[in-house]
């Protein structure tokens, strides 16, 4: 019987832990800072626990560590550090559904003097769109091809049955966490040529796609998309691209809520204090008509689509802001928290599309075109948590039964990862739509 300690349940944590119990040589143990939220996942399984854990708290993660044969790490980002060192201490595995940072790749070399693999970006992005890609672009090696270009989608989206808001968005996940992400830079390839995207210009950088089984939705860059030129072997590709999925209506309003300053995540004492339309009048120069110099400051018409969306959010509105203190990140975040939750019985969606233009020696280029449109179950698990938590759970699996080799901080792009995960996932419903044809 394998010990797997699993840190963090949240909201991606449930399916997880479910598909760990239903392994018959696995014992669960779920630590989280609320030992409710951990009962509930567990609830009342004979090879599940749950126990009360601060991150904090560094002697218990410590011995936590100590007694199991992996641990898995859903907490925030910042504390998945302090959680591989410890599995460093212990010489126990790791594994994690987040961007390996630079602190965690520094640890590449005692992991592996330990014996252990410390796999990151296991989840769905990342995760699930390096395995599917990796997939396709060696069996584009396999026939003696090369990869001239590749632009990959993924988004977390509601259901089209549940798109019915203006922002054309909903949470599955946090939302301070959706809204930071606003924030960063975009960096790509197009045509062996480097395209930067500040911050601050992100939304503005957006183009329309037409997904079938998704309809149309806008894309956007996601972060720096040059490092997988080399962590996927395509040196000689003229195009690479990574990008982000929305409903029309997002990029509009973010824009013109980047455009306004308040995406600041400093952090203020004085939020008690004031409405959501003195928090605005802030950024917003004016005694008149805060709606109307809004739309003036933006250089938008007063009835423009992301001028509306600000007012169905509240920000004209002389209502409290609800909070003592926290940054413009946290208000918005509250904010959209309360207007653009899932309802009981809604679904959400989860969209990862890959098209890759191949080349060969001997025979005319191919476009290919992978498609996964996964939707959650009503009142169930939704697909943001399945497709995050499952890969996870099956790397876990295969790695304390002795399958998984490999040693080191890892993300899954060699075959000994991606093949067997990716062949689970279809067996749970997770797949993609294949189409081949002439470029």
């Amino acid at each position: 019987m394998k010990r797997v300690l699993v840190l963090g349940a949240g909201l991606v944590s449930r399916p997880m832990v479910r598909y760990l119990l239903d392994a018959d040589t696995i014992e669960v143990t779920v630590a989280s800072r609320t030992v409710d939220k951990a009962e509930k996942l567990v609830a009342g399984h004979p090879r599940g626990r749950a126990l009360a854990l601060l991150a904090d708290d560094e002697a218990a993660l410590d011995r936590l560590v100590g007694e199991h044969d992996l641990a898995v790490s859903l907490l925030p980002y910042t504390l998945h550090l302090k959680v591989a060192r410890a599995c460093l201490k212990h010489r126990k595995p790791m594994v994690t559904t987040s961007y390996v940072s630079d602190a965690m790749r520094a640890l590449d070399g005692e992991a592996k003097a330990a014996g252990v693999i410390l796999l990151n970006e296991i989840g769905v992005d990342p995760g699930i769109d390096h395995m599917s890609a990796m997939a396709i672009i060696n069996g584009i090696r396999d026939k003696g091809g090369r990869v001239a270009s590749f632009m990959s989608y993924c988004g977390g989206l509601p259901a089209p049955e549940a798109n019915d808001n203006p922002l054309g968005y909903k949470f599955s996940w946090s939302p301070k966490g959706v809204v930071m992400a606003g924030r960063n830079e975009g960096r790509y390839l197009k045509d062996g040529r480097e395209v930067v995207v500040p911050g601050k210009d992100l939304f503005g950088h957006r183009w329309d796609l037409e997904i079938e089984g998704a309809g149309r939705l806008e894309a956007y860059p996601n972060r720096n998309s040059l490092p997988y030129i080399e962590t996927y072997g395509l040196g000689a590709a003229r195009t690479m691209f990574r990008g982000t999925l929305r409903y029309p209506g997002w990029c509009a309003t973010l824009k013109a809520v980047a455009d306004l300053g308040l995406l600041d995540d400093t952090e203020r004492d004085d939020l008690g204090k004031l409405t959501l339309a003195g928090w605005l009048r802030g950024y917003v120069p004016g005694s008149g008509n805060l709606a109307a110099e809004a739309a003036r400051r933006l250089g938008l018409a007063p009835d423009s689509p992301a001028v509306r969306n600000l007012g169905w959010l509240g920000l004209f509105d002389e209502t409290p802001i609800g909070l003592d203190k926290g940054s413009n990140l946290d208000v918005l975040a509250r904010l959209m928290l309360e207007k653009m939750s899932y309802r009981e019985g809604e679904r959400d969606m989860i969209v990862l599309h890959h098209e890759f233009v191949a080349e060969y020696p001997e025979r005319n280029p191919e476009s290919i075109h992978s498609t996964l449109v996964c939707h959650g179950e009503p009142d169930g698990d939704s697909a943001m948590a399945r497709t995050v938590s499952l890969p996870a759970a099956i790397a876990v699996r295969m790695i304390v039964e002795g399958q998984v080799k490999l040693t080191g901080v890892r993300i899954p792009v060699e075959p000994e990862l991606y093949k067997p995960v990716l062949a689970e996932l279809e067996t749970l419903g997770v797949n993609f739509k294949e189409t081949v044809r002439p470029a």
